[in-house]
């Protein structure tokens, strides 16, 4: 068994708050380390704890508004106690089925990826949709936003050298090792290769993110024709 990481510090995020962070860098041993202990907290249903939230390298722990202890210190506790007992990775999380039309009109940096990667475009849609290795590692920058680990690495490329003061809902994008879903119109430097007609986030839902930390995502190409028929009934 893998040792597990000690924490390099816990930080305040105001009086009912606090980040316990075991790594600045991504690291996905470690990412891996924080989702579990993010459901180990929640399972032990520690009096005062709000939500817990898992980063890429850490948990944040938020308190209630009547909680008068000291958040740093409670957190720090909690997660001392909780690394005990972490439950296993392959018992979280969900798997995720999402379709993706690459057509042109939606593929705005598609011809750019090419032409970084020497990859055609057909090849790079096939390399995307055909990856088996997806997993949240985040929900966060906005909600419902998740940054999905597992690109394949011959997809790597840079953020835009100048974001997009909005990109389109239900925008897949590329950039590094990742791949990210718009859940609704925002700003974002991501290189945009198609567009999925699932709501990514909706908060009239029960749950109103359609991603958790932890869920495991497969991607698969749709034809325009599909696209519209399923946008028409989302």
């Amino acid at each position: 068994m893998a040792k597990l990481p000690k924490p390099l510090g816990v930080v305040p995020l105001g009086d009912l708050a606090a980040y316990v962070e075991f790594s600045r860098t991504l690291d996905l041993e470690i990412n891996s380390v924080a989702q579990r202990l993010a459901a180990a907290i929640v399972a032990r249903g520690a009096p005062g704890v709000r939500d817990v939230v898992p980063a890429l390298g850490g948990v944040a722990l938020h308190f209630d508004p009547a909680f008068d202890g000291d958040a740093a210190k409670t957190a720090a506790e909690l997660v001392e106690q909780c690394m005990k007992k972490l439950p296993d990775a392959d018992d979280l999380g969900r798997e995720i089925e999402v379709p993706v039309c690459y057509d042109p009109e939606f593929a705005l940096d598609l011809d750019e990826v090419s032409s970084k990667t020497k990859i055609p475009p057909q090849e790079i849609v096939k390399r995307h949709a055909g990856g088996d290795e997806y997993r949240v590692l985040m929900v966060g920058f906005s909600p419902g936003h998740p940054y999905i680990g597992g690109l394949d690495p011959k997809l790597s490329v840079p953020r835009r050298a100048t974001p997009r003061a909005q990109v389109p809902a239900g925008s897949v994008a590329i950039a590094n090792l990742q791949t990210v879903v718009y859940p609704y119109e925002i700003p974002g430097g991501w290189n945009v290769i198609g567009r999925t007609p699932l709501v990514a986030f909706d908060a009239s839902r029960g749950a109103p993110s359609l991603f958790a930390p932890g869920d495991r995502v497969r991607f698969h190409a749709i034809d325009r024709r599909e696209y519209d028929l399923r946008k028409e009934s989302a």
